[in-house]
């Protein structure tokens, strides 16, 4: 099995947290409260802001031209599509520009981008892919399996969102990333490997927290 498959079934129990949680499971159904929703696009606009620095810090880390111009590919993805997405949004959920590019880092948004640029810039190639790839795979799962239930697509809000996240051109950047963790740890010594398993844990552990942040309107106290 490979490295990648096996840190997915060791870490099942979380990584089904994730799919189960109330606000993923609220947007398939189309039960999600529309400010809960509202809360997590703004703070996820903010997320992908430091997501799409990993896929520039992974061009400069790149050993390989084809290497770099995958992330390059990710980046684009990022910066034209994902947040795009996000400012498509705005208007349906009256979420100014200003509020948008404005807007303040929830904690665990802070705590979740500081954790993954901190290893994509301190650590290697495989370091920066174990950080950023439970956020690819999930969404790519999770997009994928709501698809798949009777009206989803079609809701008036959460559609979209839907749609974007199973389209087959998301899923083939996700299995890309998946592809190059398994290629970046072969014959690696153990104690490299359990690095990786502990960074894909912990961020696979905040991708569970950013969606109860969301789900819960989580901020800073008053």
């Amino acid at each position: 099995m490979s490295f990648s498959r096996t840190l997915q079934q060791k870490l099942q129990p979380i990584w089904r947290k994730n799919h189960s949680h109330p606000f993923v499971t609220g947007m398939g159904d189309g039960t999600l409260e529309k400010e809960a929703f509202r809360y997590f696009m703004i703070q996820d606009y903010l997320y992908l802001k430091e997501y799409a620095r990993l896929f520039a810090m992974g061009t400069m880390k790149a050993r390989t031209l084809k290497t770099m111009g995958e992330f390059v590919d990710l980046l684009q993805s990022t910066l034209n599509e994902e947040m795009q997405l996000h400012r498509d949004y705005s208007a349906r959920l009256d979420i100014t520009e200003e509020e948008l590019e404005q807007a303040e880092a929830a904690p665990v948004t802070l705590a979740y981008t500081r954790y993954m640029l901190h290893e994509g810039q301190n650590g290697g190639l495989a370091e920066l892919t174990a950080a950023l790839l439970p956020c690819m795979w999930s969404y790519a799962e999770i997009g994928r399996d709501l698809s798949r239930i009777p009206g989803a697509v079609e809701h008036e809000l959460y559609g979209e969102w839907i749609r974007t996240y199973s389209d087959p051109d998301f899923l083939k950047l996700a299995d890309w990333c998946i592809d190059l963790l398994d290629e970046l740890s072969e014959g690696k010594p153990q104690h490299e490997l359990d690095k990786l398993e502990e960074i894909f844990l912990t961020t696979t552990k905040f991708e569970y927290l950013f969606w109860d942040m969301a789900y819960h309107h989580k901020n800073w106290p008053v």
